[in-house]
């Protein structure tokens, strides 16, 4: 696994630094922006009650603000979605990512899945980027490509492995998979056990183009300091 093609600031760009836990304080939040805004991250992803505060820590940043809808369930009501959807946005969301309706996925309710996607990418104005949030290990091989498929034609810009609530997250051979079932031009975000440098890169490997993770500065780190 080659490593030496890759500087703290170009794996930076690829990774969503994530602090997703039911008992995460502003405090925390404060803390997570300040570290993700020295480290260079591609965005924060938080909790929507959380997105506020944290678009005002970052804006005088390149940080983004993820933000998660539905989570980590994926259960609530295509209104409800959109509601926090467009809630998030207003309070300066950059991001959005859905959680897709796995029991829909699951019996094959095709227009469920795509009507979830296309109401949150429209509270968005359609120029939010969605990802939408597979939750692979509840899935056959068949459904994680036909949810792919059916995120990718509602609108979603991403399709993501999982929430990193479920019994596993991210798998080499789904994030394959994922990727093949997307083509080139989709993103692909890997989440989920991502905790050290080799665990980024083989996702990367695989075709992932983003990560979500809560270990940001252990992965950087391992790549040691830049040089000039």
């Amino acid at each position: 696994m080659q490593t030496s093609i890759w500087t703290r600031a170009s794996l930076a760009a690829l990774l969503d630094y994530s602090l997703l836990t039911p008992v995460a304080t502003r405090a925390e939040i404060v803390d997570l922006c300040a570290r993700a805004a020295e480290l260079g991250v591609c965005a924060v992803c938080v909790h929507p009650r959380f997105v506020r505060l944290a678009s005002l820590e970052l804006a005088d940043t390149t940080v983004g603000v993820c933000t998660v809808i539905g989570f980590p369930l994926g259960a609530a009501s295509v209104r409800t979605k959109a509601f926090e959807a467009k809630d998030a946005v207003a309070k300066g969301a950059s991001e959005l990512d859905l959680v897709l309706p796995i029991g829909a996925i699951k019996e094959r309710d095709l227009a469920a899945v795509k009507e979830d996607v296309a109401a949150v990418v429209a509270a968005g104005g359609g120029e939010v980027p969605v990802k939408a949030i597979l939750e692979t290990c509840y899935l056959t091989e068949d459904e994680i490509v036909l949810a792919c498929r059916l995120a990718v034609a509602a609108g979603a810009s991403f399709v993501k492995t999982s929430t990193g609530f479920g019994p596993r997250g991210a798998r080499v051979q789904d994030v394959q998979l994922m990727r093949k079932a997307v083509g080139p031009a989709i993103g692909v975000k890997a989440a989920g056990g991502i905790r050290t440098l080799e665990d980024a890169l083989t996702m990367i490997e695989a075709g992932a183009n983003r990560l979500g993770t809560s270990h940001a500065e252990r992965i950087l780190a391992e790549l040691g300091p830049e040089t000039t």
